[in-house]
């Protein structure tokens, strides 16, 4: 999933100067889950800005409303008759979806509600952490299933470095070593011998931004191939 938190709310209310109808707009799906951009949180963010414009004697009307998934333009559409009625949109979607819903109604302005932090998984009730970088590259086939350009400090795809105490990172002491959890994971596993493979550089023109990809099936129709 996609982890992402809110700004800070002086940001975003700084960064609404000018405007006067205002519509904050949820996704339901992976700022729901971290808490920082479902329906709940862009009715709080639209309460705090009514708030806030009462206080500062303002003429500010803010509306809220979630559709499942900003990143998808079938959803988009579900804030067509929002849209027209307001001078500005504060989208809690991630980077992503906020860029898809700036393209879907070019004409208003879409502020970022939240910063995209990274792509990760859920620890605990209110933990998360990055475990991916969508470097179009997979290793995990051969490091045990822990990823070394995320979980390595360095980013190392042959370790580990030289300054690894105990199994713990040099960088970071509170850390474990990536390398030494892929080599633990291996001997597990019975594939200590992976162990012996040397990594060649990382094809930086495999992860090239923007990044796009088309399905096999619709390479057709999209005249690709």
């Amino acid at each position: 999933m996609i982890v992402a938190k809110l700004k800070p709310f002086p940001e975003v209310k700084n960064m609404l100067v000018g405007y006067s109808r205002v519509l904050v707009a949820g996704c339901g799906t992976c700022v729901a889950v971290c808490l920082a951009g479902g329906e709940k949180e862009a009715g709080i963010l639209a309460s705090q800005l009514m708030l806030a414009a009462g206080i500062d004697k303002t003429d500010l009307q803010a509306t809220a409303a979630t559709v499942e998934r900003q990143c998808d333009r079938e959803f988009l559409r579900l804030f067509k008759d929002k849209v027209s009625q307001v001078d500005a949109v504060v989208s809690l979607a991630c980077g992503a979806g906020i860029q898809f819903l700036s393209e879907e109604y070019p004409s208003v302005p879409v502020i970022p509600g939240v910063n995209t932090s990274f792509i990760g998984v859920a620890e605990a009730a209110g933990e998360w952490t990055e475990r991916c970088r969508a470097c179009n590259q997979c290793y995990l086939g051969i490091t045990g299933g822990i990823c070394p350009v995320t979980m390595c400090s360095k980013g190392l795809l042959n370790g580990p470095c030289c300054g690894t105490v105990h199994g713990k990172c040099e960088v970071d002491p509170e850390r474990n070593c990536a390398w030494t959890m892929i080599y633990e994971r291996l001997d597990k596993q019975s594939r200590g011998s992976l162990q012996e493979m040397t990594v060649s550089p990382m094809k930086y023109d495999m992860c090239r931004r923007p990044g796009k990809v088309v399905h096999a099936a619709y390479q057709k129709r999209f005249h690709i191939g």
